[in-house]
């Protein structure tokens, strides 16, 4: 096995702060990496967040790479991954810490899928043992036992609870530096708009190999017309949640959800819709799931392949006419979009 190279933290961030369980997984993470003797690291991705960085050294880090553009002010799941994978890549961290909030459980797992490794999810303690390895200790079979798991694959992930671990004083001694990362950006737009599409292939919604569905971010049922126009350019049909149903807008034929049909398209695009139970039991088994919602701690984002935050009423109108350029230009090309 090849030796640690460090211990780095995700220090998550909302609205320009970092929220509190960064410092915590710093407290650990510099028992971690002075057990090891390795330095210990964080990830901060956001925006004007310099001050921020400094104060992650202050509790602890000895390196702080830092993103920072005003795209990346709020969580955005496809540039946030792309950066941090392209960072542990070049920097090969032994240790990857986050926390077990919403958003790092939506980041975890992507980031894990992407660095080819394994993740241990919910800890609740972290050791490491006589031979250097990080032990991963979390509740199972109903918190009846705790489970103490280690990693063969590298780097080692876990997703730790909030308010478990004990962060450091804040020492403005410590030292440290604050490294700026130029951020790889991707428009999310862009690279919807090269989703496949069958024009011919218009069935119901149970069996549409690409389903729209609109949920209660939608303001009026008129406003339903946004999402049959971007269904209409990529050969698919409109869903629904079931507040829509309920609101007497859509009828139950386009429900999507435990109550309504269970549905496996090739590409899902939630649109407002806030992600309950009783809907992901409809749509999570869906090939690529696209979340399009202003909260960005829905729900909807934990089962997200592309999370995008942001008003649907600026955003889908964009990607229709982007589908829409992409088609005239295939047809003058003489393409066939199939």
């Amino acid at each position: 096995m090849e030796a640690t190279r460090g211990v780095m933290i995700y220090a998550e961030q909302n609205g320009g702060k970092v929220h509190p369980v960064s410092y915590e997984l710093l407290g650990k993470g510099r028992e971690i990496a002075d057990r090891l003797g390795v330095e210990l690291s964080a990830v901060l991705v956001g925006h004007n967040l310099d001050a921020e960085a400094q104060e992650l050294i202050f509790h602890g880090a000895d390196t702080v790479y830092l993103f920072d553009h005003e795209a990346l002010a709020t969580f955005d799941i496809m540039n946030y991954r792309r950066n941090i994978v392209d960072l542990a890549c070049e920097t090969m961290p032994d240790i990857i810490l986050l926390g077990a909030t919403p958003i790092g459980r939506s980041l975890g797992p992507r980031l894990a899928a992407a660095l080819n490794t394994g993740l241990t999810a919910d800890c609740t303690s972290l050791e490491v043992d006589d031979e250097g390895e990080l032990v991963q200790i979390r509740p199972a079979f109903s918190g009846n036992i705790l489970a103490h798991i280690k990693t063969n694959t590298r780097p080692q992930m876990a997703t730790v609870r909030y308010k478990i671990m004990q962060a450091l004083p804040r020492d403005c001694d410590h030292q440290g530096k604050v490294v700026h990362r130029e951020p790889v950006l991707e428009d999310p737009l862009a690279v919807l708009s090269r989703v496949p599409c069958n024009r011919q292939d218009i069935r119901g919604v149970s069996e549409a190999e690409i389903v729209v569905c609109g949920g209660r971010g939608l303001k009026k049922p008129e406003d339903l017309k946004l999402l049959q126009d971007l269904a209409d350019e990529l050969g698919g049909v409109v869903g629904c949640s079931k507040p829509l149903v309920d609101e007497g807008w859509m009828d139950k034929d386009h429900l999507v959800g435990f109550s309504g049909s269970t549905v496996r398209p090739r590409v899902y695009f939630a649109v407002g819709v806030s992600g309950s139970s009783q809907h992901l039991i409809g749509m999570r088994n869906a090939g690529t799931i696209v979340a399009i919602n202003r909260d960005p701690e829905a729900m909807i984002f934990e089962v997200a392949d592309y999370a995008i935050v942001g008003d649907l009423y600026d955003l889908v109108p964009r990607l229709t006419s982007v589908l829409r350029k992409q088609r005239t230009r295939d047809q003058m090309e003489g393409s066939v979009c199939t």
